[in-house]
């Protein structure tokens, strides 16, 4: 008895299932112009966001450009150099900014 309501049961699922997923897949012929919803949402949601994102980040450079550097503290647990940098003079790291990074002995003038 409980084979024949598991059986009826699967083919009722089964049915269900298949019915639902006809009517939303993809099929050849019936794309009905995808690819123009995301033609429009990159030109007119992507690139202004990218937009904005890039005239924040320009006004917030400017806006800290007209900070003064800090002043430059020595501590002995910073910038230690236990062994040289194998590029230029061995002091400066490798993406090193004079106006930002100091060296273990203060800011370049």
């Amino acid at each position: 008895m409980s084979a024949i309501l598991n059986h009826a049961i699967r083919r009722q699922f089964g049915a269900t299932a298949a019915r639902n997923m006809s009517g939303t897949a993809a099929v050849a012929g019936e794309h009905s112009g995808g690819y123009k919803v995301w033609k429009r949402l990159s030109f007119f949601v992507a690139v202004p966001a990218v937009g904005l994102c890039m005239l924040n980040a320009y006004l917030k450079h400017q806006e800290e450009h007209d900070h003064p550097r800090q002043e430059f503290v020595k501590y002995d647990y910073l910038r230690r150099r236990e062994k040289r940098f194998p590029w230029g003079e061995g002091n400066k790291s490798l993406f090193h900014n004079p106006h930002v990074n100091p060296l273990p002995d203060g800011y370049e003038h």
